[in-house]
């Protein structure tokens, strides 16, 4: 598999990144997997084609992309901000991985966001970019994510 022929948005994301001045989930999620952290100002220094770019990175698996990935971000930052990627542990077992129990942070933001937190079945239906973004946006669970509910919707979890 190749980049996406366009960034990996969610519908919901369109409006809230801001033309992509926001970190995308999809950039997030690779972030993630390979280890890596950036500034959202380290972001928006980039230009708006490399971070296009960086969110057409496929997100699943293929170690074939991981390296391209790496270095495509270590050479945009090093260009445009003098500045290189943390790097930061790999969690092996993040909980949006596993379909056989939902997260208790997308149970308490569910919460704070007024609907019922997905059922284990409606979870376990979910494709695994999906789960990622319903408890990465449920990290924080003292207020709600403005993001949260518009992605339930969007997942077919709330009206």
């Amino acid at each position: 598999m190749g980049l996406y022929d366009a960034a990996r948005l969610f519908q919901f994301e369109i409006e809230s990144s801001d033309n992509l001045r926001f970190i995308p989930l999809a950039v997030r999620f690779n972030l993630d997997r390979f280890g890596m952290r950036i500034s959202l100002d380290q972001w928006q220094m980039l230009p708006y084609d490399d971070r296009v770019l960086l969110a057409r990175f496929p997100i699943e698996d293929e170690a074939e992309l991981e390296k391209n990935f790496d270095l495509a971000l270590e050479e945009m930052l090093k260009t445009h901000a003098n500045a290189a990627p943390e790097k930061i542990p790999r969690d092996t077992e993040p909980v949006w991985a596993h379909t056989d129990a939902v997260p208790e942070t997308v149970i308490r933001q569910s919460s704070l966001a007024g609907v019922s937190a997905p059922s284990l079945s409606r979870w376990a239906q979910l494709d695994r970019f999906q789960r990622y973004a319903l408890a990465k946006l449920s990290r924080n669970t003292d207020k709600a994510n403005h993001d949260f509910l518009p992605a339930m919707r969007e997942f077919g979890l709330a009206e």
